[in-house]
């Protein structure tokens, strides 16, 4: 009996494959739910539309940018937002000099990875690591002075009314303003039920989750810049990965019901829809909004003896009867389901059945199967591939914090450290903020976006403060020991003092200084933290004796720390 029905699943799946196209771009009844709805009903529906979806790992992202981000030339070359620099897709888990960047920054909701939102590809894109780590956390605006640009990014000074109290924001390219707009929107939707941490952009206290002038921004930018192909494309490609949707992308103006210039109007999905890309009409027969033919979940890397679940939403119109799961080909039995039938009333609900895909691998290696979903009165069968790859458990080594160096304006600091030798999926950086008389005022941990980075910038250090951090390695769910301690004490914005550059050459048994100046007061640290040497005064020509080792070394007058190797 079992052979008899996996051979007859078989032959459904090949009759299908050969028969039937992809589902349209904007499955039939996909938006059903918004239909009508005005304000902040809307809104609200558009989250629970889009909550729901499958959440990805972060390890197997380099596997879906070639789908999502590539130019459609043939060339395998990446589509950067933020720079003209020519990247290719390599085969590889990354590609060099750059990073997988949250455009809406992750410490906005405190960096956790466990929230849906780290791995969410609606805003996350490859990016150059440079024009990376210069947006840092900085939000979005009009730059007035610039510090720093790249000829598609801009770093600099917020214009009039912007940046909601930061000293800096991140201008994007023209061509690409609508394009971080709907993003934004998309955010504020999806994840308006998290708490922020910061409130550059974002309120807790309002149900619009956006601040006024952000709204104003971002409605600007995405009436000057409409959508693009490149937008519809990666949409589509999306949402054959996650199963959820961008709506500010399938309906150019539903931003305007929420913060434009159609706030209190009833949503109307005929007649605020695409006409280049119109809504497939429902047809009143059974249809599977969710998932689609042919779309792929990736479990990403795992280590052996570990488990992974993720949740495909099996979302349906006008099913019939039970719709019947099978697990099956190359190694099905690594994956595991809970149920092998769902019944059509939790299929045709607005939320769809969440079912629980496992990933438990026995072996060290690459395994794939497939999950067939039939039945229910559809035609034919939809088969959806699973993917992961089992890999030994990691050993860590821990990591050499190095010392802060505190910027001009007093309020931010770069925390350094050392690279590692091991291969690893990110860094974390665990944070503890004391107020003057000494009490917590919080904790926090925040992540890399990748391995291939060496410091991290915070801009909120305060006067009376004084904070700490410590470095992990993470890889496959395994983190190294916490590094050394370092200390970071804040100085108010008249103790700070403009770089003076200096440099050092090496000698049997120490360093000479060489300077234009006076460099002030000097520290030596070893790479575990500990304070060497102090110097009052560090002048020209000075000469300081040291043991072999590896140092640091720090002045009053110069905000980057200088690497000190004695053989």
């Amino acid at each position: 009996m079992k052979s008899f029905l996996l051979r007859n699943l078989l032959v459904a799946a090949m009759a299908v494959a050969a028969t039937t196209a992809l589902q349209a771009a904007i499955p039939a009844g996909y938006y059903n739910s918004l239909n009508g709805k005005s304000g902040q009903a809307l809104k609200d529906a558009i989250h629970e539309l889009t909550a729901k979806h499958t959440v990805l790992s972060y390890s197997a992202l380099w596997n879906y940018f070639p789908t999502t981000d590539c130019y459609p030339d043939n060339t395998e070359r990446v589509w950067d937002m933020y720079s003209d620099n020519n990247y290719y897709f390599n085969g590889t888990r990354s590609v060099s000099g750059m990073n997988k960047e949250h455009s809406f920054p992750k410490s906005w909701w405190g960096g956790s990875t466990t929230v849906n939102s780290y791995t969410d590809l609606h805003h996350l894109y490859p990016s150059d690591a440079t024009a990376n780590s210069r947006k840092s956390a900085w939000p979005l605006g009009v730059v007035s002075s610039t510090s720093w640009t790249n000829g598609v990014s801009k770093i600099g000074s917020p214009s009039t009314g912007q940046g909601g109290g930061a000293s800096t924001v991140f201008e994007p390219d023209d061509r690409y303003k609508g394009d971080f707009a709907r993003t934004y929107f998309y955010m504020a939707c999806c994840y308006q039920d998290l708490t922020w941490n910061k409130n550059y952009m974002v309120t807790n206290s309002d149900w619009k989750t956006l601040t006024q002038w952000s709204i104003n921004l971002l409605v600007q930018w995405a009436r000057a810049d409409a959508v693009s192909d490149k937008e519809k494309d990666r949409n589509d490609a999306v949402y054959k990965f996650q199963y959820n949707r961008n709506p500010f992308i399938d309906f150019p103006s539903l931003f305007e019901y929420i913060w434009g210039s159609k706030q209190g109007e009833a949503f109307n999905i005929d007649a605020a829809g695409d006409p280049d890309d119109p809504v497939t009409p429902s047809t009143g027969d059974p249809t599977l909004i969710t998932p689609v033919q042919d779309t792929e979940i990736n479990f990403g890397e795992i280590a052996l003896g570990q488990s992974v679940t993720k949740t495909v939403y099996i979302k349906g119109e006008n099913i019939k009867s039970n719709i019947n799961l099978q697990l099956y080909r190359w190694q099905y039995t690594e994956f595991s389901i809970p149920v092998t039938s769902v019944d059509p009333t939790t299929v045709n609900s607005e939320e769809g059945y969440p079912l629980d895909i496992t990933y438990t691998p026995t072996a060290v290696g690459a395994d794939s199967a497939k999950l067939l979903i039939l039945d229910g009165g559809l035609v034919g069968s939809i088969g959806i591939i699973l993917k992961g790859e089992c890999l030994e458990a990691p050993t860590l080594k821990t990591i050499v914090a190095l010392p802060a160096t505190i910027g001009d304006d007093g309020t931010s600091y770069t925390a350094y450290w050392e690279p590692t030798t091991d291969e690893i999926d990110y860094y974390i950086i665990n944070r503890i903020i004391y107020a003057a008389d000494g009490s917590v005022v919080r904790t926090e941990s925040v992540t890399t976006d990748d391995a291939d980075v060496t410091s991290y910038e915070f801009n909120d250090l305060a006067d009376g403060q004084t904070h700490t951090y410590t470095v992990q390695a993470y890889r496959l769910g395994y983190t190294s020991e916490e590094s050394n301690v370092i200390y970071v004490r804040s100085t108010s914005l008249s103790e700070a003092q403009v770089d003076r550059p200096f440099y050092l050459l090496h000698c049997d048994g120490g360093v000479i200084v060489k300077s234009s100046g006076t460099l002030g007061a000097a520290r030596i640290f070893t790479l575990t933290g500990a304070l060497v040497k102090e110097i009052d005064a560090l002048n020209n020509d000075d000469y300081i004796e040291l043991p072999s080792g590896i140092y640091i070394l720090t002045t009053s007058t110069s905000r980057k720390a200088h690497k000190i190797v004695i053989p």
